[in-house]
């Protein structure tokens, strides 16, 4: 039997981890494996190579992926559907693990209803991915945030500023949130939640009454550009804010011990699943336990915030 694994969507810290999981897990029991390149228009363009126990050596402590990752919109439609069809029918693939996210997923689940056996694994750092508690990436792009804000408060604490730092989350706030509540935020804005200008201006005005000296906006890019926030902050009260937009910097570098440890273990339950021939099945973990989740339910459903971490926010930014 010969599987194929590819990567795609955004780059997480524990893709590679990931990789050679599925790699020397298969190769143990017994199957050839491939690596598509540049994920999905890899795929399209058959950009596959064998992939051999040693050619995953030395990896699980790289962040980034070794298979490289692309825009593939072409993928999106029916034609660029089949021509992975063919490309894997070309190559010989009997089934196809898939890392990466929900977009990645969707993609995922439309090879599945063309009656390809694949396997997705949960892989991004906005940890949005429905039913699973955590994904791969998540976990180091989370400390790589909290330890850039522990040093920019540093500095808006000597200079008693107000700092506006944007941290990625397009669609969903997940990671602003959990970051905000670990680095103390005096104010988290999400996707998920509308914000009121007027409402921080006066929080802002506030807290510096009451002798703090500094305020950290920690702000979701999907509920607006830092830019942006720090002017309509100043033009509705004169306040001025200094921003940090966080970008890339969140993704790279060496994987946390969880990143690798839930990358490993995800790789192997992929494998798993191939050997047990259950396929259209994302793998996750939910109460400390590796699962497999209907691909259909991860691409039709959206990952709620935890309205708890909302709530308690509020008790805490004071």
């Amino acid at each position: 039997m010969r599987i194929a694994v590819l990567t795609s969507g955004g780059d997480a810290p524990g893709m590679n981890a990931a990789i050679r999981a599925v790699t020397r897990t298969a190769i143990y029991k017994g199957y050839e494996v491939m690596g598509v390149k540049k994920g999905y228009a890899g795929l399209m363009t058959g950009e596959i190579e064998q992939l051999c126990s040693r050619d995953v050596g030395s990896i699980l402590s790289l962040g980034g992926t070794i298979l490289l990752t692309a825009r593939a919109p072409d993928f999106h439609t029916e034609e660029g559907i089949q021509r992975a069809l063919d490309s894997l029918e070309k190559n010989r693939i009997d089934a196809l693990v898939i890392i990466g996210g929900n977009g990645t997923q969707r993609g995922s689940f439309a090879l599945h209803k063309k009656g390809f056996p694949v396997v997705g694994v949960a892989s991004t750092i906005d940890n949005d991915v429905y039913g699973t508690h955590s994904t791969i990436g998540f976990d180091t792009a989370l400390n790589n945030a909290v330890g850039a804000i522990d040093k920019i408060r540093d500095t808006a604490t000597s200079h008693q500023r107000v700092f506006v730092v944007e941290v990625m989350g397009r669609d969903r706030g997940i990671l602003a949130l959990n970051c905000g509540i670990s680095v103390g935020a005096d104010c988290i804005v999400i996707p998920e939640r509308p914000f009121d200008i007027n409402h921080i201006s006066e929080r802002i005005r506030k807290n510096f009454e009451l002798g703090k000296k500094h305020f950290i906006v920690v702000l979701a890019e999907g509920s607006a550009k830092a830019e942006k926030f720090a002017d309509a902050l100043g033009l509705v009260s004169g306040i001025h804010a200094s921003i940090s937009v966080l970008g890339y910097l969140q993704r790279g570098g060496n994987p946390t011990f969880q990143d690798r440890f839930l990358a490993t273990n995800f790789g192997v339950k992929a494998v798993e699943c191939i050997d047990e021939k259950k396929f259209g099945l994302v793998v996750g973990i939910q109460d400390n336990q590796i699962v497999s989740i209907p691909m259909e339910d991860v691409a039709s459903h959206v990952k709620p915030i935890d309205e708890r971490l909302f709530e308690l926010q509020k008790y805490l930014c004071i």
